[in-house]
């Protein structure tokens, strides 16, 4: 008898067959979002190099090559790669439903890695070639994940999360496909939109992409982190989920038509769907049962920023048509405050993330006391003092780097690369090596009992 849809025979390829008891069937093997998520971790390493590197140039020119190099060190190889590493995560967790394949969530790791390295080192170095291998690398590895997407984002019945993901794909095949238009532009000057391209790049990529992807699992994520139980009719997700995606688009389309009227209704739009997304943060903070917590403060500290984005970018408007160089400079710190929005979420997160990722590959090893002797749990996997730390020097790069880009203040931008270096390292550090270690002693104890019972056996005989 052929196996009916959803049984285990069926869910197993693309998901994690030797999971513990607890772990929801779908979802992948923790090689698939570790690689993601350490791999952010190094990108937001090199985004802190680029930004040294690029503290003068972009006190002149925000659009300078070493600025937009460092951007997209920031905006690819840190915080798209994080929310590749969430997304592969998650949605067979939302979704109920495993991805299509593995081979095929490595294919889009490996390609993705290398177009979000290769991209900004052509653009430093000028390299065309570089560039525009990065920018196919980019659209092939974005091709494969909307593929391994589809199986479980056709679920039906799911509500807002799935339909945020649904978005965050088209959002993220959009984007990917204007960065290509974008590498070809500065080979043959054939992009022949007349407007601000890379601007309306920039907002699909950072709202109708990472951003609702965001806002999408935190409608999942935050009722268990918070243990927030909100009362029924509360609608400000599913608003957030649906206008913030649509506002991206008709912003977008404006800026890059240069259709001023168009890009005022999708503004309006914009901001009216992250102030449901707000306004569904704080309905959560409301009604939580746990007790205040770094990631809380993560979260809360993130919504600011969203919030200093929206008006940094408000005021750059309005200033840049008496005082052009220092409207760009506002409009500059208002995209870092929205790209600080996500890494401040990323950071937070991933504090609660990856602890449960290594939790489960422990236990699936047999491994199910923590370095006391009592019963493994997820606090034992990191040094919550050196979270704190992360939570400090996120914050302050966060802040430094949009003063260093509102107020063309070179030294400033300067102390944010040196933040960001401390916290990429750090968060890979402190989330690693507690669970490598556990994970070396469960070794060491298998080959003892395994040396053992191999030197008791010649004496059985006897």
């Amino acid at each position: 008898m052929a196996a009916e849809a959803g049984s285990p025979a069926v869910r197993t390829a693309g998901s994690w067959g030797s999971r513990p008891a607890g772990v929801p069937a779908a979802v992948p093997p923790p090689s698939v979002p570790i690689a993601f998520l350490a791999s952010a971790s190094a990108g937001l390493v090199v985004c802190g190099g680029a930004w040294i590197w690029a503290r003068s140039a972009a006190a002149a020119d925000p659009n300078a090559d070493p600025v937009v190099a460092a951007v997209h060190f920031g905006v690819l190889a840190t915080l798209a790669m994080g929310v590749l590493g969430a997304t592969h995560q998650f949605t067979p967790v939302i979704t109920g439903r495993p991805l299509r394949s593995l081979l095929l969530a490595r294919v889009t790791f490996v390609t993705w890695l290398a177009a979000s390295w290769m991209l900004p080192v052509g653009i430093a170095t000028e390299q065309l070639g570089v560039t525009a291998t990065g920018g196919a690398l980019a659209g092939v590895a974005i091709v494969v994940l909307a593929v391994n997407l589809s199986a479980p984002l056709a679920v039906r019945g799911k509500g807002a999360p799935v339909i945020a993901l649904r978005f965050a794909v088209a959002g993220a095949v959009l984007t990917t496909f204007l960065g290509v238009a974008f590498v070809g532009d500065r080979q043959g000057n054939w992009f022949a939109l007349s407007g601000h391209a890379d601007l309306a790049m920039g907002v699909i990529g950072m709202f109708g992409w990472l951003g609702i992807t965001y806002v999408g699992v935190a409608e999942k994520l935050w009722p268990m982190f918070m243990l927030a139980h909100l009362p029924a009719g509360r609608r400000a997700g599913s608003a957030a989920v649906w206008t913030i995606p649509i506002g991206a688009a008709a912003l977008a389309a404006g800026l890059g038509w240069s259709i001023l009227g168009l890009a005022w209704v999708g503004a309006g739009i914009l901001a009216f769907g992250l102030g449901a997304h707000v306004v569904s943060l704080w309905t959560h903070v409301r009604h939580r049962r746990r007790k205040a917590d770094l990631h809380l403060v993560f979260v809360m500290t993130s919504a600011a920023f969203l919030l200093a984005g929206v008006v940094l970018a408000l005021a750059g408007v309005l200033v840049v048509g008496r005082h052009y160089d220092q409207g760009v400079a506002l409009v500059a710190a208002a995209m870092a405050a929205f790209g600080c929005w996500l890494l401040e979420t990323l950071v937070g997160h991933a504090h609660k993330v990856v602890p449960f990722i290594a939790w489960s590959a422990l236990r699936a090893r047999g491994i199910a006391e923590g370095p006391s002797g009592k019963p493994l749990m997820f606090a034992d996997l990191y040094d919550h003092r050196w979270a704190v730390a992360t939570y400090v020097t996120t914050t302050g790069g966060s802040g430094a780097l949009c003063v260093g880009l509102g107020a063309s203040l070179p030294a400033a931008t300067g102390v944010a690369g040196l933040l960001f270096i401390f916290t990429g390292i750090v968060v890979a550090a402190n989330l690693s090596i507690r669970p490598l270690r556990l994970l070396a002693s469960g070794r060491s104890s298998e080959n003892r009992r395994v040396g053992a019972s191999a030197a008791d056996q010649p004496a059985s005989r006897g």
